[in-house]
């Protein structure tokens, strides 16, 4: 998981590196205003990247994603050194499913700040949502291990799905009760809990958490499954319809919907 980027208003403005005077025949009534010098120019290109970006994240938001891409890399231009720059391209063409350009993103942003966390923390999130659950995995506990990392519940429970993915439900169990404790309504843990609770037998344990993450996030085709499975295992066949049908009839072209239909076609569903 990556975490959300708060959207800053800018405010557009010209870059000069000399006087914006016209010339003319004429001599000036007052002296031309003097040339910044260099460090001057450089703070000013600094400022103007970081802008950028922040205008960048409010078309991620509207999904303008080439208008973007395109404040990004004159981000990037501007400043080499702006590792939000860098970062938030990468999440964008992760975004946009373009996973080799989002991980070229991501190296570039480790080789400008290779120990920061919240950067760790994403690539790891990223690493795992493409299959690459051992290097995620080393990403993310560098990430969480930090004790002066303010999202280290982020970093446990990114890493806790990513052992999820594996099967080894004890690990993941670990750090997403570790990550709870610190963000008791972070929705990926809860729903990561559900999983392991249908995935170990315990619906009941199943069946709390799911209703917990319903409670903070709106449902999705993933959850009313985890939530049906468990409503079935524990016999509570009203619960069981009610969740069916919610899910057949909000997402009707889910995968999961699809499994509902095909185990349950002699229930009165629709």
């Amino acid at each position: 998981m990556i975490k959300p980027i708060k959207i800053i208003i800018a405010i557009v403005f010209c870059l000069q590196l000399a006087s914006c005077t016209t010339a003319s025949d004429k001599p000036p009534d007052r002296a031309p205003s003097p040339v910044p010098d260099r460090p001057a120019q450089k703070a000013n290109l600094k400022e103007a990247s970081q802008l950028n970006v922040q205008l960048a994240v409010g078309y991620i938001h509207r999904k303008q994603y080439e208008a973007a891409r395109d404040k990004l890399e004159k981000a990037i231009e501007q400043n080499p050194e702006n590792l939000e720059a860098y970062k938030t391209l990468a999440y964008l063409y992760a975004l946009l499913g373009l996973t080799d350009k989002a991980e070229e993103k991501y190296q570039d942003a480790l080789d400008i700040k290779p120990d920061d966390s919240d950067l760790l923390n994403n690539y790891g999130a990223f690493l795992c949502s493409i299959g690459k659950v051992d290097e995620a995995l080393e990403a993310l506990k560098k990430a969480y291990s930090n004790p002066f990392y303010k999202g280290v519940y982020l970093a446990q429970s990114n890493a806790g799905s990513c052992y999820l993915q594996l099967g080894k439900y004890d690990e993941a169990e670990k750090l997403l009760r570790k990550s709870l404790r610190i963000e008791p309504k972070l929705p990926g843990s809860l729903i990561s809990m559900a999983e392991i609770g249908v995935k170990t037998g315990r619906y009941m344990m199943a069946r709390a958490y799911i209703q917990r993450y319903h409670a903070v996030s709106k449902p999705t085709p993933a959850s009313l499954w985890i939530q049906i499975q468990a409503e079935k295992a524990l016999g509570a066949k009203d619960h069981y319809m009610k969740y069916a049908r919610q899910l057949i009839q909000d997402f009707p072209d889910s995968d999961e919907a699809g499994w509902v239909e095909a185990e349950a076609r002699n229930e009165p569903l629709r």
